[in-house]
């Protein structure tokens, strides 16, 4: 039998302040291959390429599901880099790691948080209702219908909610 590995991924809580607030950049997912996840609410997130760093993943897949440039991202700046007997090694402190253990999609996310500017899409090919959500309507989704967000990513957003409104 072939071993199966998870699949290494990131995702960003790509935040903003806007006129009501923090606001925080969600969309649903639109995934041809899984209807059971089409709809459901997330973060942008993808896989992380071969020899690619955490922190370029992160601006490619943003730009490449939302069309926005992410700005910065606090963990890089404070980010530890190593190059030594040819390796290059990256080493950071994520907001979250989360891992499906069961389900559709083996994959596992390491979660950052990071600010983001440009113009949003529409859709694009794996994401569509793409927009800014208030925190305190996001708040209450997490609370009263976890069910409409992908569970992937339900921790790193109530733990983001807990830290900004003081549950």
């Amino acid at each position: 039998m072939t071993e199966k590995f998870q699949i290494p991924g990131v995702a960003a809580i790509v935040q903003r302040q806007g006129d009501s607030g923090i606001e925080l950049l969600v969309q649903a997912r639109d995934k041809a291959d899984l209807d059971a996840d089409t709809g459901l609410l997330e973060i942008p997130a993808g896989k992380i390429r071969q020899f690619e760093n955490l922190f370029s993943t992160l601006r490619r897949e943003v730009f490449e599901e939302t069309g926005l440039q992410i700005t910065d991202i606090p963990a890089e700046a404070k980010a530890h880099k190593v190059s030594l007997n040819n390796y290059q090694v990256i080493s950071c402190e994520p907001f979250c790691v989360s891992q499906n253990t069961r389900g559709h999609y083996p994959i596992m996310t390491v979660t950052f948080l990071c600010w983001g500017e440009g113009e949003l899409l529409n859709s694009s090919s794996e994401s569509s209702n793409i927009r800014w959500m208030p925190l305190a309507e996001l708040a209450l989704l997490l609370k009263q219908q976890p069910h409409k967000l992908y569970p992937m990513h339900i921790y790193a957003l109530t733990k983001y909610v807990n830290l900004h409104l003081k549950l």
